[in-house]
């Protein structure tokens, strides 16, 4: 399941293993076509946790992990950053990207 988190949610997050995280904006249309792609791929991989951020609401954790734009997954293992991809990607992409870290 995908879940929406703020900046103080993320900062408690287990952080153990494998995650998906996005920033995305609620004004930003290959943001909400992205969604269907996430939601796609989640229903795929049940088990690995994805969570979504609004960038316009989270200033300070944008900052704080450099995303500079939406929508921006960053892929992270073990509270590392093992990948990022900016802007609107296909499923393939994403997919491959999760499989690396896996």
């Amino acid at each position: 399941m995908i879940q929406e988190i703020d900046t103080q949610t993320y900062d408690q997050l287990d952080k153990s293993g494998p995650m998906l995280v996005e920033f995305y904006s609620k004004t930003c249309g290959p943001c909400k076509m992205l969604a269907f792609v996430l939601r796609d791929i989640d229903k795929t991989l049940p088990d690995f946790k994805m969570y979504t951020i609004d960038y316009d609401e989270n200033q300070e954790l944008k900052e704080r992990l450099g995303v500079k734009g939406f929508p921006t997954i960053l892929l992270m293992k073990d509270g590392r950053e093992m990948d990022r991809l900016a802007g609107l990607k296909q499923k393939p992409v994403i997919k491959k990207a999760i499989e690396d870290i896996l």
